[in-house]
C-alpha cells in the first residue's frame, strides 16, 4: 500500500464526522474527566461561508487546544508502508501536518478576540495499532508522525495525560473557555441577559445538535440561555440546510421585535452567513392569518381563534415550527399547531418544570439567586413607595411592573406626580421602533413576553392565571415584589414554592 499523504486529515467535507465509541476514545474521556479538560466531539467550526469538521476537540486552560485524528489503521496496513510529505501541507508544531486547521482556528478567533496566540496541538488516534508495532513501523512514519503524538490502541490512561502535558505551558496569560471555545464554536455561545457571554451547558449543546422530529418538546426557565438556544438552533438547522424553511412564534410583535433584534446581533457577532429569509418571527395571529388567507377567509384582527376549518385543512408553510413560550398560549392554538405540523416539525417551548419534555435546561445563567418578597397591602400605595425606594439605588429601566390594565393606568397616572422618572405603558402590539424600553415600564400579564428586569412588581395576582404569575415572577434578575390587599390560591402556591 502506499500512502503519499497521511496529513490531509482534516477535510472540508467527510463521509461521516461522527466518532466510533471506542474504548481509545472512552480512556480519553476519562482523562479529560478527571484532569478538568474540556472534551468537543464531533462538531464544526463555521466561520463566514466556510465550515471544517473537527472530529475531536480538547481544550486545556492552562495549554491552549489538542486537535485529534480519528484512523483505524492496523500494523498489517502500514508495515510496508513509507511516508511522505504532501507537497501541498505545511508542518505544524514538528509533527502532524494541520496547517489549513490551524490556518482557519487562527483567523476565526483573530477575527473576533483580535488574538490569535493560542497553543494548539495535534494527536493522531490509532485504534488498531500498539506501540510496540509503532516501534516496527518505517522510519520516515516515526519520523513524520512521532511516538509523543500518537495515542495507541495500548495506551493507559496516565500515558495519554503524560503525552497532553508533555505540551509546553505558554508564557502568556491565555483568555479563558468562553473566550476561545465560545468564539470558536460560535453555535454555542450564550449571550445571557445582561449581554455577558456563556458556553452552552451540555443540554444546551445536545438540543443544538439534535434533531427535531415530530412534535418534541423543551422546558426552560427564564435566564437559562433559553432565547439564544432556539435562535442558535435555527440558525445551525440553516447551515446545514439553506434551503429549509424556519418559523419561530414569539406570543406578541413586540416579543418578535426583539427576537429578531438578538437574531441580528448573534449573527452579527458570530461573523456567518445566514440565509435570513429561511428564517421567519411571526405571531400566532400572523401564522393563522396566513392559513386564512389561502382559504379565501376573513384575516383576524386581535382575538386569536381557530376556526374549524383550519383544523381540517392542510397548512405547509414550514420545515420546523418553533413556538416559544407556549404554556402562554391557548390550548386551541397549540392543537392548531400540532395538526398543520403532524408531516413537518414542531418544538414547543415552555416554562413548566416538565420531566418528560424531550430536553430541559436546568442550568441558570442569573447572577444571584430569584429572591420573592410577599407583601399585603394596598397595591397601589405599597407600589408607589417600593418604586420610590428602589429609584433612590438603581436606574429606571430595571423595573417592571405587571398588572391588569386599570391598575397599570391607574398607577402610570399616580407616578407622575409621585416619581422625577418617566414610566411607560408597555403596549406589545406596537413593533420596537414606536417603543421607549429604556424607562420604568407597566404592562399587563399578556403583554410579558421577552421582557426581563432587575426588578419586577406583581400586582393583581389572584387575577391572572398561575402560568402567567410563574412567568412574570421568573423575569426577576434580582428580586421580585408580590403585592396583593387580599390571599388568593396563586398567593398561597407561590408561597408554598418559595418558602
Amino acid at each position: 500500500m502506499s500512502i503519499s499523504s497521511i496529513f490531509s486529515l482534516f477535510k472540508k467535507k467527510q463521509k461521516t464526522l461522527k466518532l466510533p465509541d471506542s474504548l481509545l476514545i472512552k480512556k480519553l474521556k476519562e482523562v479529560s474527566k478527571n484532569n478538568n479538560l474540556s472534551i468537543y466531539e464531533n462538531t464544526t467550526i463555521y466561520h463566514h461561508t466556510q465550515s471544517f469538521s473537527i472530529p475531536l476537540l480538547i481544550f486545556d486552560s492552562t495549554r491552549g487546544i489538542y486537535l485529534f485524528e480519528y484512523k483505524e489503521w492496523s500494523y498489517n496496513d502500514l508495515k510496508k508502508t513509507t511516508i511522505s510529505k504532501a507537497t501541498n501541507h505545511g508542518s505544524s508544531d514538528k509533527s502532524l501536518s494541520y496547517k489549513e486547521t490551524h490556518d482557519f482556528i487562527k483567523q476565526r478567533l483573530n477575527e473576533l478576540t483580535h488574538s490569535d496566540s493560542v497553543p494548539i496541538y495535534n494527536y493522531l488516534l490509532m485504534e488498531n495499532l500498539n506501540s510496540d508495532e509503532y516501534q516496527n513501523l518505517d522510519e520516515s512514519f516515526k519520523e513524520l508522525l512521532p511516538y509523543q503524538k500518537v495515542i495507541f490502541s495500548n495506551s493507559l490512561e496516565s500515558d495519554i495525560l503524560h503525552k497532553l502535558k508533555e505540551t509546553p505551558i505558554p508564557d502568556f496569560d491565555m483568555p479563558d473557555e468562553v473566550q476561545i471555545m465560545g468564539n470558536l464554536l460560535v453555535q454555542y455561545l450564550i449571550f445571557s441577559k445582561d449581554k455577558s457571554m456563556h458556553l452552552a451547558s451540555k443540554a444546551q449543546m445536545e438540543f443544538i445538535d439534535s434533531k427535531i422530529e415530530g412534535i418534541q418538546t423543551l422546558s426552560a426557565n427564564a435566564y437559562s440561555g433559553k432565547t439564544s438556544s432556539i435562535l442558535l438552533k435555527a440558525i445551525l438547522e440553516n447551515f446545514r440546510n439553506p434551503e429549509i424553511k424556519i418559523i419561530i412564534i414569539e406570543p406578541t410583535v413586540l416579543a418578535c421585535d426583539l427576537l429578531k433584534q438578538k437574531l441580528l446581533n448573534i449573527i452579527e457577532y458570530a461573523i456567518v452567513e445566514v440565509d435570513m429569509s429561511s428564517i421567519e418571527i411571526i405571531t400566532p395571529i400572523a401564522l393563522v392569518n396566513r392559513h386564512l388567507e389561502k382559504l379565501n377567509k376573513p384575516q383576524l384582527e386581535v382575538i386569536l381563534y381557530i376556526e374549524n376549518k383550519l383544523m381540517q385543512k392542510k397548512f405547509d408553510i414550514a420545515d420546523l415550527i418553533i413556538c416559544d413560550d407556549s404554556n402562554l398560549l391557548s390550548l386551541e392554538f397549540i392543537d392548531y399547531l400540532e395538526h398543520i405540523q403532524k408531516n413537518s416539525s414542531l418544538l414547543l417551548v415552555n416554562e413548566y418544570n416538565d420531566v418528560d419534555a424531550n430536553f430541559r435546561f436546568e442550568k441558570n445563567f442569573k447572577n444571584k439567586e430569584l429572591e420573592v418578597v410577599f407583601k399585603q397591602a394596598n397595591q397601589q400605595a405599597k407600589a408607589l413607595r417600593i418604586i420610590s425606594k428602589l429609584l433612590e439605588e438603581n436606574k429606571s429601566n430595571e423595573i417592571l411592573v405587571v398588572g391588569n390594565n386599570l391598575s397599570k393606568r391607574k398607577l402610570n397616572d399616580d407616578l407622575d406626580f409621585f416619581i422625577a422618572d418617566k414610566a411607560v405603558l408597555l403596549d406589545s402590539s406596537r413593533n420596537l421602533i414606536y417603543q421607549d424600553l429604556n424607562n420604568l415600564l407597566l404592562c399587563s400579564y399578556a403583554e410579558i413576553s421577552a421582557m426581563s428586569s432587575k426588578y419586577v412588581i406583581l400586582l393583581d395576582v389572584g387575577e391572572a392565571s398561575l402560568n402567567e404569575v410563574e412567568y412574570a415572577l421568573n423575569l426577576a434578575e434580582d428580586t421580585a415584589y408580590v403585592i396583593y390587599e387580599q390571599s388568593s390560591e396563586n398567593i398561597k402556591i407561590l408561597k408554598e414554592k418559595n418558602v
